[in-house]
């Protein structure tokens, strides 16, 4: 989880005692405690703090992990939370766990939109250029697999937003964790905003989690 230093995330412990807890302060500040967990910049939305979590927890991962936002519930805050009162609570207390461990990878947000059409096309934010920057020089690089998705054109795109999701340990090791520390140097060094990096990696988490595009 990522969170700004304001944003307060004790319904976490509270309400979810039995998972793990590892919450990012991406904006730390001299206030900020020596034990918090902190992210190298604030960039990329929510990515810098999944990203790093990955790298620094790949040797010691759960069997499950789920990356989920701050905020708890409430429409205008967590609209993009597909359950009931909009609740991050309910939605790790209703979590399939037998089905992810089938899986590898879930989407937190049942609702297409938005992310998906009803015809599967380009996503505005993955250009070709961007799909072969992220990808580039990692285990499904463009330039390793010609028939692979990561190497056309325009590459099509369709996922539910909004980069709340559980993973399996194994899946998360299909990757080598070379792979996920070239994706958050992508996020650190592109020219593009904190929130239009953080936009890309949005819409790729189930690429980068061993999904198909669409």
């Amino acid at each position: 989880m990522a969170k700004l230093e304001q944003e307060d995330t004790d319904w976490v412990a509270e309400n979810l005692p039995d998972w793990q807890r590892a919450i990012y302060t991406v904006n730390p500040s001299d206030a900020t405690s020596p034990d918090s967990l902190t992210t190298l910049l604030n960039k990329g939305h929510e990515s810098m703090a999944y990203l790093t979590y990955v790298i620094d927890h790949y040797s010691s991962l759960p069997s499950t992990v789920a990356f989920i936002h701050p905020h708890r519930s409430g429409f205008w805050n967590a609209w993009h939370t597909d359950t009931p009162l909009h609740d991050n609570v309910y939605a790790l207390e209703n979590l399939q766990i037998p089905f992810l461990q089938h899986n590898g990878y879930v989407n937190l947000r049942c609702n297409w939109a938005p992310g998906c059409g009803k015809v599967p096309g380009t996503n505005q934010h993955i250009t070709r250029q961007v799909w072969q920057e992220v990808f580039n020089d990692t285990t499904t690089s463009p330039s390793n697999n010609s028939n692979s998705a990561t190497a056309t054109a325009d590459p099509t795109l369709a996922v539910a937003c909004c980069a709340q999701f559980a993973v399996s340990r194994e899946q998360v090791h299909k990757r080598p964790l070379e792979d996920y520390i070239k994706f958050r140097d992508w996020v650190i060094h592109t020219e593009k905003s904190d929130a239009k990096s953080g936009r890309v990696m949005e819409y790729l988490w189930h690429v980068i989690f061993g999904m198909d595009p669409v």
